[in-house]
């Protein structure tokens, strides 16, 4: 028993009158990847095959293969023939399998060889469709927090990813074989989907961890859906292709969530990040002083209490002016940092720059040939204090030569001989 390509001249017209049956695909949803043939217009008046058999295929028989469908003749439960080549096929008793591979080109038939479907006619002959398109939206969701170390947090978090992926089926025959019930007519993803979903969990733990090993930051996960599904495809479609015919086709994360312990150091890390600004610390500063004030009056022991016990507070602690100090100075010399980057410097062969090195000859920034930028005020000086502000020069474990430009840790220049001024 085999198929043979019908032509349109042969059923123009009278497709339904010139042909005992006429199969095609039940109907598919998105999520469906195996259906049985039916016939079309079963109870019309013009069908003469008013006797046929439920399960038989009359020999003659057309069968329809439409777009992203790939029909199985089956012939007491052994494939003898296949396509998924869209087109109009007659079912021919005499025929030898034609195996008309479409897209697949030479893999089905060797899949079909490797497994040595075949059979001799039987009273039960039925045509089934798998579903060629991809298969959307299968639901996923980590069953428990999965680790997370973040080199940026440089601490072992903990994340939940929840989201959809889909699949495509690669070999459909493999496909047929190994996870279709051999009983089904009808089968959705989601009906054999649980053993899957466990491995496909497993597969995106580890794939999670790569990307950890690989120095993503944990905030950027949700947003590297493309690099998921590669690590994915990298732990899991090998696997999943050459035990069951199909891979993951894409992985899309719809939210990652942290445990408690996760959120908290999180939280503190990047208040810790913010406050490193000096302008934000003035601000924290002089926001707590303003809500200390507002509620001076609403202290049971009165406004007098309420400012005593903030002086003493603020005694033990050296003042709140102490900390503004701190945070101008800091605000002054970041500043000046970038009043000096930005003013920049003339190279002794003329040419104004604004990096450390010269543009034109490659020289080092004379601030660090033989001068220092003061942290103050931005000035570039040569002495031990600033002469601009008066401002002590750093201490440095190391100092460039004034003559030529290398950089030393001793007394003396190791190129040029010069010491140290």
């Amino acid at each position: 028993m085999g198929i043979i390509k019908a032509t349109l001249s042969a059923i123009g017209g009278g497709l339904a009158d010139t042909w005992q049956e006429v199969i095609e695909a039940d109907q598919m949803s998105d999520t469906t990847v195996f259906v049985k043939g039916v016939k079309v217009r079963k109870n019309d008046k013009r069908n003469s095959n008013k006797k046929g058999t439920e399960d038989t295929i009359s020999n003659g028989s057309v069968i329809h293969v439409y777009d992203n469908q790939f029909m199985l003749l089956v012939d007491g439960g052994k494939v003898v023939d296949f396509t998924a080549e869209p087109g109009y096929y007659k079912v021919d008793n005499s025929a030898m399998p034609s195996l008309f591979a479409g897209q697949f080109g030479k893999t089905l038939s060797e899949t079909f060889s490797r497994i040595k479907y075949g059979g001799v006619p039987s009273s039960s002959q039925k045509a089934y469709f798998i579903n060629l398109q991809e298969i959307k939206g299968i639901k996923f969701g980590t069953r428990t927090p999965v680790n997370y170390f973040d080199n940026f947090y440089n601490s072992e978090l903990f994340l939940r990813a929840f989201g959809t992926y889909s699949v495509k089926v690669t070999d459909p025959l493999k496909f047929y074989a190994e996870a279709i019930p051999r009983s089904a007519s009808r089968v959705d993803i989601n009906d054999i989907n649980e053993q899957y979903m466990s491995e496909f969990l497993e597969a995106l733990t580890a794939a999670i961890n790569r990307m950890s090993a690989d120095g993503i930051r944990i905030s950027h996960v949700a947003s590297k859906s493309r690099e998921l599904s590669d690590y994915m495809a990298k732990e899991l479609d090998a696997e999943w292709n050459a035990l069951r015919g199909f891979e993951v086709l894409s992985v899309g994360i719809a939210s990652v969530s942290y445990d408690e312990e996760s959120k908290k150091l999180i939280n503190m890390r990047n208040q810790g990040a913010m406050l490193g600004d000096a302008a934000v610390r003035e601000g924290y500063v002089q926001g707590a002083m303003a809500r200390g004030f507002e509620n001076a009056g609403s202290n049971p022991g009165g406004g007098a209490t309420t400012f005593m016990g903030m002086g003493m507070g603020m005694n033990a602690a050296g003042g709140f002016g102490a900390f503004s100090e701190t945070n101008r100075a800091a605000m002054e010399r970041e500043a000046a940092a970038k009043a000096a980057e930005k003013r920049g410097w003339t190279c002794a062969c003329g040419a104004t720059n604004e990096g450390k090195f010269c543009s034109e000859c490659g020289k080092k920034q004379p601030s660090a040939a033989g001068g220092w930028v003061c942290p103050k005020c931005g000035n570039t000086a040569t002495g031990k204090f600033c002469s601009e502000c008066g401002e002590k020069a750093p201490v440095a474990d190391t100092w460039f030569c004034t003559e030529c430009g290398t950089e030393n840790s001793g007394k003396f220049c190791s190129a040029c001989g010069k010491k140290r001024d």
